[in-house]
């Protein structure tokens, strides 16, 4: 399966080559504050497939809960939030879902996996059917 993507402004595209993804919404403090709302929605693939096919994203590293740095890459020019590599899971990248192409931020209807979901805000309440992680992993 080949996934898209981009920024809002057009100036970083990637593509991803992967067999499947794993939909991942994810409510620690740090993608509160990244993504400036509840949570960020997430297509997690391999490492590997993902390559940016167009333009340099900026990066910032955050310091998340497990003390390891989380890298976030958005657009310099509009600032759309990208694409996550956590040091702790090494080999994979969290693009957010936000930015793919094709309708694919709809996950096909079904949300795999709710992390951080201590962080949760109160007036939200459990996607049905994702599992529920305390923490990452």
């Amino acid at each position: 399966m080949t996934l898209t993507g981009s920024c809002m402004c057009g100036s970083i595209a990637y593509t991803v080559e992967a067999d499947t993804y794993v939909s991942a919404l994810c409510h620690c403090n740090d993608c509160q504050k990244w993504s400036g709302g509840a949570f960020t929605s997430n297509a997690v693939v391999p490492r590997a497939s993902f390559k940016v096919t167009k333009g340099t994203p900026n990066s910032y590293d955050g310091i998340g809960t497990s003390g390891k740095i989380n890298k976030h890459f958005f657009c310099p020019t509009c600032g759309s939030s990208l694409y996550t590599e956590l040091e702790i899971m090494p080999d994979m990248t969290c693009i957010k879902a936000g930015t793919l192409d094709g309708g694919e931020a709809n996950f096909k209807g079904k949300v795999d996996v709710e992390f951080y979901v201590k962080d949760r805000p109160a007036y939200l309440v459990a996607v049905e059917g994702a599992k529920q992680e305390q923490l990452l992993g």
